[in-house]
């Protein structure tokens, strides 16, 4: 069990990034009324601080990861959800699924200008129409925490329902478990 005081999303815009808010707005009723939301403290907002702080598993805890993808002169972003247990598999698989020559995380100055969003808030909800948003297939199995785009709070929605926003693939293989440490 979590220490976070989730309400229905709809109910505390305040809460959500404005195209986070938006994006919400426009969804299917029957999946925007799974999303709900929690205020932080903006100052636990990345992974690991946030999990300790608030009981969260790990593995209950997805991030949405800025990727640029380069090709001659030409970048191309796009979003990578993974489990918080699990590391984008960047420079194999993103970069092949994106044609790039080089991937690599986009930087914050860029992502935070991009979407609009605060940088350890960012979130698949309300990215920008154009880019891909690729989904590790494992996100879809479970009930996941992750950004709001604001680092005051957090979203909580069934991976399902991130697997049916608009422009979500689905990737077997997206991510690769991250090494046990000891």
């Amino acid at each position: 069990m979590t220490r976070l005081d989730l309400v229905p999303a709809l109910s505390a815009p305040e809460l959500l990034a404005v195209p986070v808010r938006e994006a919400l707005t426009a969804l299917d009723p029957g999946l925007a009324d799974r999303i709900r939301v929690a205020p932080i403290d903006p100052a636990l907002a990345d992974t690991a601080a946030f999990c300790a702080a608030y009981d969260v598993a790990l593995a209950a805890s997805a991030n949405c990861l800025v990727v640029a993808g380069r090709r001659g002169e030409t970048t191309t972003y796009a979003a990578c959800v993974v489990l918080a247990t699990t590391r984008a598999d960047v420079n194999g698989v993103v970069r092949k699924l994106l044609d790039a020559r080089r991937a690599s995380f986009a930087p914050m100055d860029d992502a935070v200008s991009a979407t609009g969003m605060e940088y350890g808030g960012i979130t698949p909800l309300g990215l920008p129409a154009s880019w891909r948003i690729l989904m590790d297939a494992r996100v879809a199995d479970v009930e996941v925490i992750i950004g709001s785009g604001l680092r005051a709070s957090k979203i909580a929605l069934p991976g399902a329902v991130i697997a049916n926003l608009p422009g979500v693939e689905l990737v077997e293989g997206l991510a690769r478990d991250l090494e046990p440490t000891g």
